[in-house]
């Protein structure tokens, strides 16, 4: 799981970079980038209010924080209660 979420941040992270540069959306590689991405950050751009949506997407910001929430802290309780029930 903390495997899957580091690939994910990284994926996350490419993303917001390449929307900075203003890629082709034909590219194979941004279709793939946004298929994976796109499902995390839609709902998340849903349930921002409209007083923070000001020019700039902070989905991509709020999705870092959630990953580094989850991997910080119910990875490692996971694995602590893993290896409890040894």
């Amino acid at each position: 799981m903390n495997v899957a979420l580091s690939i994910y941040y990284w994926l996350l992270l490419i993303r917001a970079l390449l929307s900075w540069v203003n890629p082709d959306p034909y590219n194979p590689i941004v279709q793939f980038l946004e298929k994976c991405t796109e499902p995390v950050l839609a709902p998340i751009r849903k349930v921002l209010p409209p007083s923070l949506k000001f020019g700039i997407d902070i989905s991509p910001i709020i999705a870092f924080l959630a990953i580094m929430f989850i991997k910080s802290f119910l990875v490692s309780t996971l694995l602590d209660l893993a290896a409890r029930m040894r």
